[in-house]
């Protein structure tokens, strides 16, 4: 039954102990806007359109590319019409439990912008999609389902294994008590036999996570330890070093880096977007959708999460409030143009910036 909550519920709210930071972080002049409530922003596109948005891109047009379960992937014009993207239909793409399970999840553009990578969390296959040629290719099948797949600029894919699981169930079992089987993977740019090297093993819910090149870090959520983490980075070798902790945030989810130089990073049990200062780790609300119900559900969550169990029983209808469905990331363009909501209903949330 949580399965199909989860497609139609959200969450909400911060923890007492983040709930000074956040109370503070919002500005209400329109020329240095930092921080947007849900009644700022508006559904779009209209109609319910969407079906599952976990996550998504968006082009220099402003032309949006989503997660979709029903056609893998769906692009939005500037007109708000939907259509199916990337022709997964030739590679026998469906979505027809519990015979066939498919859940696109975390999709990212490629480096030079020519290609949308789609990680499958419920199937495994992380699949790669022209936006020229409107054609899909699987890059990879993995064992289990795949959370988040990047790629960086040597053309190495790294990716995120949750949990252990080959459907939706067992993605939600990982939810209800925490289990140290997720692991980040890094695929080499060499041509010939895909083998992913494990990167990182033993991770409590591996989610969403951002290579920064510039700076030659790797940000990581681990989502049912309340944390963010940090890594050097050496690209040319695809090692990571030095973990630490850059900053504790209920239940993160996916992440980006903003223009101005902050990480953006979904709290799922928060219903919010928070901001990290990269040199500080203080954090700061972005985006807040919470509820009354969801503050009070955040509470229970984490100190249940401190005695090793989860949060999946706290997803309730109540938790959602306004949103169109779970809240699960963000798309950010350049900074001329509004940020989406990502989330797990039939629309995402567009935020103007003005």
């Amino acid at each position: 039954m949580i399965l199909k909550l989860l497609l139609v519920f959200k969450k909400t709210l911060l923890p007492f102990i983040f709930l000074i930071i956040i109370g503070c972080s919002a500005e209400d002049s329109s020329s240095n806007k930092s921080s947007w409530s849900l009644s700022e922003g508006m559904e779009y596109p209209k109609g319910n359109q969407l079906s599952r948005a976990e996550d998504g891109v968006i082009l220099d047009d402003g032309t949006l590319i989503v997660a979709d379960q029903r056609h893998g992937l769906a692009k939005i014009d500037l007109s708000g019409n939907v259509t199916p993207f990337g022709n997964f239909e030739a590679l026998e793409y469906a979505h027809n439990p519990p015979k066939v399970e498919s859940g696109p999840n975390g999709v990212h553009l490629s480096p030079d912008k020519k290609f949308v990578l789609t990680a499958d969390v419920f199937n495994g296959k992380i699949y790669k999609s022209s936006i020229e040629s409107n054609s899909t290719e699987i890059l990879y099948s993995h064992e289990y389902g795949v959370n988040t797949a990047r790629e960086d600029s040597t053309g190495a894919v790294w990716f995120t294994q949750s949990t252990e699981n080959k459907n939706e169930e067992r993605v939600f079992e990982a939810l209800e008590r925490a289990i140290p089987d997720g692991a980040l993977y890094r695929i080499s740019s060499s041509e010939g036999e895909v083998t992913p090297e494990l990167i990182i093993d033993g991770l409590y819910f591996a989610n969403g996570f951002y290579i920064d090149e510039k700076s030659n870090k790797f940000y990581l959520s681990e989502m049912m330890k309340n944390r963010v983490l940090v890594f050097d980075l050496d690209l040319s070798t695809g090692s990571l070093s030095n973990q630490v902790i850059l900053a504790s945030i209920p239940t993160p989810d996916n992440m980006e880096l903003n223009h101005d130089g902050r990480l953006w990073v979904a709290s799922l049990l928060s219903n919010q977007i928070l901001a990290i200062d990269l040199e500080t780790g203080d954090t700061s609300v972005v985006f807040d959708a919470q509820t009354k119900v969801g503050y009070e559900n955040l509470q229970i969550g984490l100190q249940d999460m401190e005695n090793g169990e989860g949060f999946a029983d706290l997803l309730t209808e109540e938790l959602i409030g306004d949103m169109p469905g779970l809240l699960t990331g963000m798309i950010i363009g350049d900074n001329s143009q509004p940020f989406y909501v990502a989330n797990l209903g039939s629309a995402l949330i567009k935020v103007s910036k003005e």
